[in-house]
């Protein structure tokens, strides 16, 4: 190449450089204009209580849809959602960080989920227990909580859905997270793996890739996978299976990235908060019902769900338990689509609460985006 060949992309390249640098500096400019709007919005609405009375779940999700459906690339969809996501994050914490409970420890799949929905400017707290989770957003330590519902190989998680029995929670967003298992360690190579610690779900959801890649290596079960990066942080020759997340806690490296052995492995979670949400326009609500004492006989769950059929009200999961009263006594979860207040959603539940001993609407809440 001549010299004034290098020099005409020399010049090309600084050109767009220089373009770059005037993206950059009206992103930056829009960011902070859209940071100073929403300042404004919190004065519009005056003297409130705390963060939690600032949050519209309904208005952001609604902001989520319209990045969807403005995004024409070369961007992700997915990318610019977490990008929107933590813009509306940090603006929102210019009044006070929220406070978001989460079953911990730190370095969880579960605080990947709030991380997700709520972006990083956040104050997360993890509890130990999802009953405790429960009872800091009731007392109000917390503004909302994340906890696991379903996991797409694992099924339901018992104890969250035998919470809402006697909690006065309301269910206010759910995330869908896709689980994507990472190996990690201090190590410089597979070779130097002795042992790897994981909760007994990871390493089977794994089982396949390290009967291929470490047939040798000790599986060892602990009671999650920070405990287990902990420990691979602490022990030579020990790695762990986790969550990205859990490498940046313990200070890890990932060895492998993605070993599940099924890619479409999920898990959903529920945020759950104080109040009911008003309609976002793509929505789901979820209620807890049993049958009358008296009724008895064939049929009785079909005549109990005939006013969702009648009114053409889509039903797209439902779970039995224990209802915790008597013995031998159920109560029903069933996830719909559309909001509880709004027709034709409203008049089915106004005709199914009739046939009920038991009925309460947990909650009625965005959709996941993304």
């Amino acid at each position: 190449m001549t010299g004034s060949g290098k020099e005409n992309k020399a010049l090309d390249l600084a050109q767009i450089r220089n373009r770059i640098n005037d993206v950059d500096e009206r992103i930056q400019t829009l960011i902070n204009e859209r940071a100073k709007i929403a300042q404004e919005v919190g004065v519009a609405k005056g003297k409130l209580a705390s963060a939690v009375d600032y949050y519209r779940p309904e208005r952001e999700a609604e902001v989520l849809r319209n990045v969807l459906e403005r995004n024409d690339g070369p961007i992700r969809d997915e990318e610019m959602l977490r990008l929107f996501r933590e813009i509306m994050s940090a603006c929102l914490a210019q009044q006070e960080p929220l406070k978001i409970g989460f079953l911990g420890p730190e370095g969880t799949f579960t605080q990947t989920a709030v991380f997700k929905h709520f972006g990083h400017s956040v104050r997360a707290l993890p509890f130990h227990t999802i009953d405790e989770v429960f009872q800091e957003v009731e007392c109000g330590a917390a503004d909302f909580g994340v906890v696991p519902i379903e996991n797409s190989t694992e099924g339901s998680v018992n104890n969250t859905l035998d919470m809402f029995i006697t909690s006065p929670l309301k269910i206010a967003g759910e995330i869908e997270l896709k689980i994507e298992q990472h190996l990690m360690g201090n190590m410089q190579g597979l070779e130097n793996i002795e042992r790897i610690c994981a909760h007994e779900q990871s390493l089977a959801q794994c089982r396949g890739w390290l009967r291929e890649y470490l047939p040798q290596v000790e599986l060892i079960g602990m009671s999650s996978n920070a405990a287990g990066a902990r420990r691979a942080r602490d022990e030579d020759g020990t790695a762990a299976i986790g969550p990205e997340v859990a490498a940046d806690v313990y200070e890890l490296k990932i060895m492998v990235n993605n070993i599940e052995d099924r890619p479409d492995n999920a898990t959903r979670f529920l945020v759950v908060g104080r109040n009911l949400l008003a309609a976002s326009g793509k929505d789901k609500t979820t209620i807890l019902v049993s049958t009358s004492d008296t009724a008895g006989g064939a049929g009785v769950l079909h005549h109990l769900l005939l006013p969702l059929a009648e009114q053409g009200v889509s039903m797209t999961r439902i779970e039995s338990r224990p209802s915790q009263r008597k013995k031998w006594d159920y109560v029903f979860f069933i996830d719909i689509e559309g909001h509880a207040e709004e027709s034709p959603v409203s008049d089915a539940l106004a005709n199914l609460e009739k046939n009920s001993s038991l009925f309460r609407v947990l909650g009625a809440y965005p959709k996941a985006i993304g």
